[in-house]
């Protein structure tokens, strides 16, 4: 799915061929996100119509001392 770049070595468009070579690996990631946020919305009004008193979703901590903790792995 990834293609190696087109020259081994330091080239002036390195960069450029290496995010071109990824391209197709990260369309598919996408496209498997996109699939799994549409299945899980069209959940939703099944999950509600049963527990319509559901308590709602907790708000994210917008704020932190670090708030690029999630990049790092």
């Amino acid at each position: 799915m990834i293609r190696p770049p087109r020259r081994q070595g330091e080239y002036a468009d390195r960069e450029i061929d290496c995010q071109e070579a990824m391209e197709p690996g990260f369309q598919a990631i996408v496209g498997c996100m996109l699939e799994r946020l549409d299945a899980k919305r069209h959940q939703l009004p099944t999950a509600h119509a049963q527990n319509p008193r559901r308590p709602a979703a907790p708000k994210l901590k917008t704020q932190s001392a670090d708030h690029h903790d999630w990049l790092r792995w």
